[in-house]
């Protein structure tokens, strides 16, 4: 951890610490202890001083801070070991697979403010305005073959169900293959992408994309009748650090089931909050059209339809329609 996340965390972990003990733990002077603290208090920190008990965080911004998400996770992780935040970017996955071809460890997350070219599926464009929503990216290297890389996409969507559940009590449900939805709008998009050499995967980039604090206003006039937000959906602003840390929590708890080869209890929690499961769909995979009923995960993550003929397919990807 920098100095910056260690005063963090030593500040969240007690009511209030003296500028002697910070001191003492960072192995720095009080006048440097002194001087991070300033600083972090034009950051937006509301850190208050007491000569009889120390400093104590009463109060932290609504801005995506890497030293802060740092402070906040711990150092007994994998996803978020790492943590970039940019201000703008293109988009967080090219950055992610830019650094995983260059050697960067398992569980880099980077994040951005706002991205000029952020994407889903199929190429869309995700609209990502500044300071409203989580934007970012995970770089992960499982023991997994390049066909359970669907595995990660399940296991992503059941963490932002918990996540958003736990932070703002909406209750979003999962649609096949890696849409949230809240009242039959989009909330939360994610984009799976994976680098393999025949029989195993060198790495995947997982891009998250959720719609946090916007209003209605704040979506383009084309995606108003589609789209959603946590503040939509609440009625209420969400501080995206608090948010942003239980996705990275609870993705880390359900990547950690899939490295111990316990996707079934995964793709169990994932089926119950699942909207597509028992319904009568037409999924378009390419120039292809299948018609059926989605029964279930199969035990690498693709969805089993069973065909207006009876006979069962297996789908790893595809554009998803319900049918009424």
């Amino acid at each position: 951890m920098t100095v910056d996340a260690q005063i963090l965390s030593a500040l969240r972990e007690s009511d209030a610490v003296s500028g002697a003990d910070l001191a003492q733990r960072l192995g720095i002077s009080r006048a440097a202890i002194w001087a991070r603290i300033e600083d972090l208090r034009k950051l937006g920190f509301d850190i208050e001083a007491s000569p009889h008990h120390g400093y104590r965080l009463s109060e932290s911004p609504d801005m995506l801070l890497a030293d802060d998400l740092v402070a906040r996770l711990g150092e007994d992780v994998v996803i978020g070991r790492e943590i970039i935040v940019y201000r703008e970017t293109a988009s967080t996955n090219d950055i992610v697979e830019r650094l995983a071809r260059e050697g960067a460890a398992e569980g880099l997350v980077v994040f951005a403010e706002s991205q000029s070219k952020g994407r889903g599926r199929l190429g869309r464009r995700w609209h990502s305005p500044p300071g409203m929503g989580l934007f970012f990216s995970v770089l992960l290297r499982p023991k997994l073959r390049p066909m359970e890389a669907t595995q990660l996409t399940v296991a992503a969507a059941t963490a932002l169900v918990r996540a958003i559940d736990r932070t703002s009590g909406v209750r979003a449900e999962i649609k096949w293959p890696n849409d949230l939805l809240v009242d039959g709008r989009k909330l939360a998009g994610v984009l799976t992408e994976l680098s393999a050499e025949l029989d195993t995967i060198k790495h995947v980039t997982l891009g998250i994309g959720l719609d946090v604090n916007q209003s209605a206003a704040d979506f383009p006039p084309e995606l108003r009748s589609i789209a959603t937000s946590l503040r939509i959906a609440s009625g209420q602003r969400v501080m995206r650090p608090d948010l942003a840390t239980a996705v990275l929590q609870e993705l880390g708890k359900d990547y950690a089931r899939i490295v111990r080869g316990d996707f079934e209890q995964v793709a169990d929690e994932w089926e119950a909050r699942c909207t597509t499961i028992g319904r009568n769909v037409v999924i378009r995979v390419g120039d292809r059209e299948v018609r059926g009923r989605a029964e279930s995960l199969d035990h690498d993550g693709a969805l089993i339809v069973r065909t207006q003929h009876g006979r069962q397919e297996r789908i790893i990807g595809g554009d998803v329609s319900l049918e009424k």
